[in-house]
């Protein structure tokens, strides 16, 4: 839970920048918060998180469009590229490697629970692949569809309870089945 609100905090900072500053403050303030999180996350970690590191790679692309170009459209691409990333590496970790992505990532947490059958860790990693290219839809729909402070408050609200809810529907469905077991 902590790792998740330690990932959230450039986007709280973004969406209290834009509140203050605007679209384009925010986007350097995002840039930046998330540049010093790759940064204490090495330094903390003594090794580089692949995600913040892509999540990085596309602020500073996106973000640095939307700067030059003086136009918000990029950053608001940022989530759905970042989402879409992560739900097409979830599922080609199927046919890469001998666990799928979720198991990986996960293991460590649920070490007891290795013998759970490779179709329920396929199962939630399918799921995890098809949720983040949900959601990164649905983040560009909202970006199209509504104003810039609409977009930036589902960014911030919309994403966030889309993502605890998920995760407790998948935590949930993982504790039935090892009840049963």
């Amino acid at each position: 839970m902590m790792n998740l609100f330690y990932d959230f905090i450039p986007v709280l900072l973004f969406f209290v920048a834009f509140k203050w500053y605007g679209i384009y403050t925010a986007t350097v303030v995002g840039i930046v918060a998330t540049a010093l999180q790759v940064v204490t996350t090495a330094v903390w970690k003594k090794k580089i998180d692949k995600k913040q590191l892509i999540t990085l790679a596309v602020f500073l692309l996106f973000g640095g469009l939307t700067l030059y170009f003086h136009n918000p459209i990029f950053v608001k691409w940022k989530p759905t590229i970042i989402f879409w990333l992560f739900g097409i590496i979830f599922l080609f970790s199927h046919f890469i490697g001998k666990k799928p992505l979720i198991q990986r990532m996960m293991g460590g947490m649920l070490e007891e629970h290795q013998s759970l059958p490779s179709c329920v860790w396929k199962k939630m990693n399918m799921a995890w692949s098809v949720f983040f290219i949900l959601l990164g839809t649905i983040n560009i729909y909202v970006a199209y569809h509504f104003s810039t402070n609409a977009w930036v408050n589902f960014k911030l609200y919309g994403i966030l309870g889309i993502l605890f809810a998920f995760s407790f529907l998948q935590a949930m469905c993982l504790a039935r089945y090892m009840e049963h077991k």
